[in-house]
């Protein structure tokens, strides 16, 4: 029976190792620490206060984009590496600087759930403080990227744990679609092709919307005619108050562009949104897809009001749910790719031992 016993034990082991997958902690993998958007940097004191570590520096305490007040993309520590401990290594989000003279060139690599889970570690290797710095600087919007893609991905895990499946429905029902937002957004209201679901809160108020049109234009995909549709969109299905108010697009501060989601074509659109004959506003952040089975585009918009708070954490919650959006005949997102062409290394479980 002891035998038996042991072996039974053995499989559920090796089972359990098995079933392990990205950002996902085994028995013996601990849960990293950190608040999202948090990041370590592992860099010798005196590098960090010369031109390379500012120029780090100032790459992540760039703002975030979209927002109408300035806030930062990231929260920023940093440890010496002789310090860089068991404690200190469990962090989520880590930035390893490795200025070395045998390296001939720089070059960024990452690899994830070393020291804990979920967990990114990306390593920035130069062969000096120079050459250091005039890489970060122009691989800028890659360091970003990254990381806020990777909080993005751990936002996705969650959701595919728990989220309103009452909305999820809803919207199969309606666009023949999944998504999965929040489960916090339990107030909905629907429109011709058109569906809205909010908290309804009076303050960090998170909202989705989704609706549907014909694709039939040339220039759908153009900044003019998504401020055009949106604005068209919301006037009809989100009125204000009193008579006379609605929802709007404030024009002159939309970004637009071309991004990959599951390996098609995406219009990301960033920007202010106002309510017409009111004070209230806000950021939002939308995905405009082409159903071309249906000869259709979908899109999937998360805006915020809030306030009297900051608004990074609840924009980047909400617009991971974009992410989820799945077309018909599409199969569910496993995860955003952060960066194809980073390469990632992969760290044997043993080069964990101090």
């Amino acid at each position: 029976m002891k035998r038996i016993a042991f072996y039974l034990s053995l499989v559920l082991v090796v089972l359990v190792l098995a079933s392990c997958k990205k950002g996902q902690k085994n028995l013996f993998t601990p849960t990293s620490s950190g608040r999202p958007y948090e990041v370590l940097v592992v860099v010798n004191k005196a590098v960090w206060d010369r031109p390379a570590g500012r120029a780090l520096f100032d790459v992540l305490d760039t703002n975030v984009p979209g927002l109408p007040q300035a806030e930062r993309s990231f929260r920023i520590s940093n440890i010496a590496p002789e310090h860089f401990d068991r404690v200190m290594r469990i962090f989520r989000n880590i930035i390893v600087v490795d200025i070395q003279d045998i390296y001939t060139q720089p070059k960024i690599k990452f690899s994830r759930d070393v020291y804990a889970a979920p967990q990114m570690i990306m390593t920035i290797q130069a062969p000096d403080e120079k050459e250091f710095a005039d890489f970060v600087e122009k691989n800028k919007q890659v360091i970003i990227d990254f990381f806020v893609k990777s909080e993005i991905n751990r936002q996705i895990n969650l959701l595919k744990e728990k989220h309103n499946d009452a909305i999820s429905a809803k919207v199969g029902s309606m666009f023949d679609c999944d998504v999965w937002i929040p489960q916090e957004l339990s107030n909905y209201k629907v429109g011709k092709d058109f569906l809205w679901a909010s908290t309804n809160r009076a303050s960090a108020d998170m909202n989705f919307v989704i609706y549907s049109y014909p694709y039939t234009d040339r220039n759908t995909f153009t900044k003019e005619f998504f401020v055009h549709k949106r604005d068209s969109v919301m006037k009809a299905n989100i009125p204000g108050e009193r008579e006379g108010m609605y929802m709007a697009t404030d024009s002159m501060f939309v970004d637009v562009k071309n991004i990959m989601v599951k390996g098609e074509y995406a219009q990301e659109a960033r920007g202010l949104w106002e309510m017409e004959g009111d004070m209230m506003g806000g950021p939002f952040v939308s995905h405009a897809r082409v159903d071309r089975a249906n000869g259709r585009v979908i899109v999937a918009e998360a805006f915020i009001y809030s306030p009297d708070k900051m608004k990074r954490n609840l924009m980047r919650q909400m617009e991971a749910s974009l992410y989820t959006l799945r077309l018909p005949n599409e199969t569910l997102l496993d995860e955003v790719v952060v960066n194809a062409d980073i390469p990632e290394e992969k760290v044997d479980s043993t080069a964990k031992a101090e």
